[in-house]
């Protein structure tokens, strides 16, 4: 069996022998052709891994024939072979989607090199990826293994991130397996680490890291300068990996300054965390100070509304009063559009904030919609869906529209999600919260090994919806389900992306700086 069915399209095809004979060496089988015609119909009729083809031939030139090939086959690799080092022509070539370029006299190693890199290139480099994390193996196991602080946890998380995205596309299953048993044991781990530490942070005791309501102040605010517009853009739901996946589009327009991460408070859910960010303060404190604006998770009435109310007393109480800032939320796809029509008008302003909340919603309706679990069954899908729909967002030409000013964006999220994949039963009285990772409630009657629990709310910085009202969060991929119906809530929300509780992928989220290019 052959390596690979190559076409050699040149009208001194003769000169060329002892090179077809180097090819049939190696393993590939090469057929050759005189003229780009008779080329086109033999694509028609074979499958072909790679065409080679010189541009000056009588009749029809390499170029011509490059074109017509991609009409019958858009994904065929072309290696283009001319005496021609014209800038022109190289910059046709390129524009006519070659996969490579090679100058005349050409020795049969350089053909070879070239076969090598485009045939072989996805398998070598799937190869070297999955030695190289069988090496890192053991270092990302003594890492987990040696009580890690919580600077130590987010670089750990970033090496899981990476090493996740290459296995990706490794093609790998078994190694891709044996990751993820690593990653789950990671968050088993921090999930200890979290149920030790987490109300020492809220208490203020010891060494804590930048978390959601000290966001502002740590890593938007110091950014602010006089005369460059700064845009917090803040996606909701939006994990690391999916930032990762969406960062090579952005590239395209803006230059990556930092790219960091800050732990999302508990419950790692909008109305908290969100309202956190932009008070300045933790949700116990936002309960007090602003008790009319302030909804327990049973109360009606929508959750997020005062956000920008809280902003701009944020910024008072610190002496920013004066900073000229705008607040756009995006709720819908009109409200996109709106704000791509807007967005020169921002440039005016010192701060503009940009909520937008395509991501928690493809969360919360995958759960809901068969055909999104059919698109977004696994890490992989969700992704790869996220990254389709930033690329074609009102966002991103938002984005672009200003992208030659000198402006800042600050990027960053209000929590992450996580596929969770194992059920543990709750009892609760009437007034238990529905939410799936996490839930507050009086006589709360559950397995101590499957969650962090607060007898007292205001240790973990919450309100008390109620007299002797505790919480409980779900750690690993764990999942909260009353037993009357267990059985239809355990299989109806099986391999759903949940959040609230406790995970690398919820708490551990970005904060990324960019830059005009």
């Amino acid at each position: 069996m052959s390596l690979a069915n190559i076409l050699w399209v040149d009208d001194e095809i003769e000169s060329l022998r002892s090179q077809k004979m180097f090819l049939e060496n190696k393993g590939y089988a090469v057929h050759t052709l005189t003229n780009g015609f008779d080329a086109i119909d033999y694509i028609k009729e074979n499958f072909v891994d790679v065409v080679l083809i010189d541009e000056s031939m009588p009749g029809i030139t390499g170029l011509e024939t490059l074109a017509k090939i991609k009409e019958v086959n858009s994904s065929i690799p072309v290696v283009l072979i001319t005496k021609n080092e014209t800038e022109n022509l190289m910059d046709d070539a390129i524009g006519s989607q070659i996969s490579d370029y090679l100058i005349k006299p050409v020795n049969p190693n350089q053909v070879w090199l070239s076969l090598k890199k485009i045939i072989d290139n996805r398998r070598l480099v799937a190869e070297k990826t999955t030695t190289a994390y069988q090496q890192q193996f053991r270092n990302l196991f003594m890492a987990l293994n040696s009580n890690p602080d919580h600077n130590e946890w987010m670089g750990i998380y970033k090496q899981l991130v990476y090493w996740e995205l290459s296995l990706q596309r490794s093609d790998s299953p078994e190694m891709v397996e044996v990751f993820q048993t690593q990653k789950a044991e990671a968050n088993t781990e921090f999930f200890k680490f979290i149920s030790r530490n987490y109300e020492d942070w809220i208490k203020g005791k010891g060494s804590k890291p930048v978390m959601s309501h000290t966001l502002l102040r740590e890593k938007v605010l110091p950014q602010i300068e006089k005369g460059t517009p700064t845009f917090f853009v803040l996606i909701d739901n939006l994990r690391f990996d999916q930032w990762r996946t969406i960062q090579p589009i952005f590239a395209e327009s803006f230059r990556l300054v930092e790219e960091d991460t800050f732990y999302a408070i508990l419950p790692t859910a909008t109305h908290y965390a969100r309202n956190a960010i932009f008070s300045g303060m933790l949700p116990v404190e936002i309960e007090k100070k602003y008790h009319q604006q302030w909804k327990n998770d049973d109360e009606e009435g929508g959750k997020n509304l005062h956000e920008e109310e809280f902003l701009r007393s944020y910024l008072r109480s610190i002496g920013e009063g004066s900073m000229k800032v705008s607040y756009t939320k995006v709720l819908h796809n009109q409200a996109g559009l709106d704000l791509v029509a807007n967005m020169h008008n921002l440039l005016h302003n010192d701060l503009n904030v940009i909520v937008y909340n395509f991501v928690d919603m493809l969360s919360h309706a995958r759960t809901e919609m068969e055909v999104l679990k059919e698109l977004a069954g696994d890490e992989v899908s969700y992704r790869s869906l996220t990254a389709s729909w930033f690329e074609h967002s009102p966002l991103h030409q938002a984005l672009k529209k200003i992208a030659d000013k000198n402006i800042k964006i600050l990027l960053a999220t209000d929590h992450g999600s996580v596929r969770v994949k194992t059920p543990a039963k709750v009892i609760g009285d009437k007034q238990t919260t529905t939410n799936l990772r996490y839930k507050h409630g009086r006589n709360l009657n559950y397995d101590s090994r499957d969650v962090l629990a607060f007898r007292d709310p205001k240790d973990a910085g919450l309100p008390s919806p109620a007299i002797n009202s505790s919480y409980i969060f779900a750690g690993e991929d764990t999942y909260l389900c009353y037993p009357n119906n267990y059985n239809h809530y355990v299989n109806y929300y099986r391999n759903t992306f949940q959040h609230g509780g406790i995970s690398l992928e919820e708490m551990i989220v970005p904060v990324v700086q960019m830059v005009s290019k």
